[in-house]
């Protein structure tokens, strides 16, 4: 990023060895810093469950120190990426990330009138992310395999480009107000079917869901249905607070959702075929492989 974005032409940018684990060196990055993305996590859902100490310090201690360095830094606007995984988690990497967006949630709590605001993005999988499954059937093309492995036919994800997030990220810190959990309308495809269109003729075998995975993901329940609003390009999951004032997005249009709502990947009202996936693949048909950071999947 440096090298593309080098300090003489862009003398705003600053660059930082850190960790979101060190406090005291995320308060010396915020200095001088109006808005900050939290993007950081360790994502992969295995991972996590083999390392269980490494994922909590980083997933929730992290969140943690991040929401006290940005009131003591005195950033105005704070919101964190989220993973569809959040909801109703059954792996340690949703729960640590449910724990964050409670963190975030509560952060305006302790913010007061003129401290901070937090807000979260909740969305799917990013195509073609690091450790993502696009990016592993191109690698198996590629080597000449004569099968991709399918943990279930029945399995389905929400999908989301990398310039789709990033544009869905700024949106909704533009219009935060301080606790809200904001998630994209975006589509579904059965991974049977993406493995069609990513690695066409190959054999596709069966070989059984991991450890703390789910043939679906939900990206908002029934329970949080009933503080949901609907926009045209997202819903609006909206805090608890007696204070907070859902009037500018009703002037705008929000609407609350039905009491029995439920945003599922298998449920979606909107579902990519082959010739959007290859769309959202690029014209080479290539993945974009995301640097290292935060793009969440399965």
């Amino acid at each position: 990023m440096a090298r593309e974005f080098p300090v003489s032409q862009y003398p705003m940018i600053r660059y930082f060895i850190g960790d979101v684990r060190d406090a005291d060196r995320l308060e010396l990055a915020m200095n001088g810093v109006d808005c900050v993305v939290h993007a950081a996590a360790l994502k992969i859902v295995p991972t996590a469950e083999y390392n269980p100490f490494e994922c909590i310090k980083t997933n929730v201690h992290g969140a943690e120190n991040v929401v006290k360095a940005s009131l003591r830094a005195k950033v105005k606007k704070v919101i964190a990426l989220s993973t569809d995984k959040a909801a109703n988690p059954v792996n340690l990497y949703g729960a640590s990330k449910l724990a964050a967006d409670k963190i975030f949630v509560a952060a305006n709590n302790l913010a007061g009138e003129e401290g901070a605001d937090f807000a979260i993005v909740r969305y799917g999988n990013v195509v073609g992310s690091r450790g993502s499954v696009v990016p592993f059937f191109y690698e198996l093309v590629a080597r000449g395999a004569q099968e991709v492995p399918i943990t279930d036919p029945r399995m389905t994800r929400f999908w989301i480009t990398l310039e789709q997030g990033v544009q869905f990220v700024l949106s909704s810190l533009a219009m935060m107000r301080g606790g809200e959990i904001f998630v994209p309308k975006i589509p579904s495809m059965k991974l049977v079917d993406l493995a069609t269109t990513v690695a066409p003729g190959l054999q596709q075998k069966t070989v059984g869901i991991r450890p703390g995975e789910k043939l679906h993901e939900v990206m908002i329940t029934e329970d949080d249905a009933r503080s949901t609003l609907e926009l045209d390009d997202r819903y609006v999951i909206c805090p608890n607070f007696g204070s907070f004032d859902i009037s500018g997005y009703t002037k705008a249009g929000g609407r609350q959702v039905a009491e029995e709502f439920r945003y599922a990947s298998d449920t979606n009202s909107e579902w990519l075929d082959s010739m959007s996936l290859e769309g959202m693949l690029g014209a080479k048909g290539e993945a974009a492989v995301v640097r290292p950071g935060h793009g969440d999947r399965k």
